[in-house]
């Protein structure tokens, strides 16, 4: 009878000893079947000539980080950007200014050329696969700004977090790569054979 009692306790306590597991948010809201990511489902969307994205979402926020802009992305997107703020951004900024909150989006799907120039091939943005970040919000307020930071008070920091965005994403550009990046990172999830283009 003890025995028993003992291990309906050990039901009800999920794991005698063991530690209890880090709770998710709840699904609703949630999107690409992920509770950390969040935001609507929108399905196809439409565009000129080979534009468009088969199962789109419009993403608001990534493991508790709120994006500035909602972005019009396709879910292997989404999953790298939650790869990169958990495994890049949050670690970067520690507990700076409190902790990051928000990361400020300045371009995500849209059906255009490579860098708006006239004749090149259809950036990854066309396709939903692409997103472009321009700073890092805190929780205090202020702001890790790829303008002004990467050459300073932010500039480790920063550095380090384009870093590990080589591997979640394909194409990686910075302030470093040319005069079309110099004030926010590029991410997209092109495949290319020798791995990750950083840049």
């Amino acid at each position: 009878m003890r025995l028993g009692y003992v291990l309906v306790c050990c039901v009800a306590l999920m794991g005698c000893g063991r530690s209890a597991e880090v709770e998710t948010p709840p699904m609703d809201g949630s999107v690409c079947g992920d509770p950390f990511l969040r935001g609507d489902v929108l399905g196809a969307v439409d565009g000129a000539g080979a534009c468009g994205i088969e199962d789109a979402v419009l993403l608001r926020e990534v493991s508790g980080v709120r994006l500035s802009t909602p972005a019009r992305i396709e879910c292997s997107t989404a999953r790298a950007l939650k790869t990169w703020v958990e495994q890049g951004v949050v670690p970067a900024v520690g507990d700076t200014g409190g902790g990051v909150q928000s990361l400020r989006v300045v371009a995500h799907y849209s059906c255009r050329s490579r860098n708006n120039q006239p004749g090149a091939r259809l950036s990854e943005h066309s396709f939903g696969r692409a997103i472009d970040i321009a700073g890092i919000g805190l929780a205090d307020g202020t702001e890790m700004t790829l303008l002004t930071d990467w050459n300073g008070r932010y500039a480790t920091q920063l550095r380090q977090m384009w870093r590990a965005a080589c591997g979640p994403f394909g194409t990686v550009l910075g302030p470093e790569s040319d005069r079309f990046h110099r004030d926010h990172f590029h991410f997209d999830t092109a495949s290319y054979r020798s791995g990750s283009f950083c840049r």
